[in-house]
């Protein structure tokens, strides 16, 4: 190989980093704002005696998120096992508001 193929896959090779860590901030945020949300659905059903797990609404959320991978040419079963552990993640948090 040249120089100049290697220098140009090493630029290639920086250039999607940089939008793979642009990407994994934007999860992270992403993922903050929407457990604040799901702590304040937490508190609310601590408030008013409402169990922590809702298993219709996760159902239909699973169903979403699989036909939203598909749209977007993500593996769906990759998408629901990320929900599932979302899911649980927001489950027990919402378990320690009703303690």
């Amino acid at each position: 190989m040249t120089e100049d193929v290697v220098a140009r896959a090493a630029a290639l090779l920086k250039e999607h980093r940089a939008s793979i860590d642009r990407l994994d901030a934007i999860l992270v945020f992403t993922l903050a704002e929407r457990f604040k949300h799901t702590q304040s659905v937490g508190r609310l059903k601590a408030e008013h005696d409402l169990p922590a797990a809702d298993p219709s609404r996760e159902a239909q959320q699973i169903e979403r998120l699989e036909a939203l991978a598909k749209e977007a040419d993500l593996d769906p079963e990759f998408a629901r096992k990320f929900l599932n552990f979302v899911i649980s993640e927001v489950i027990r948090n919402h378990e320690t508001f009703q303690k």
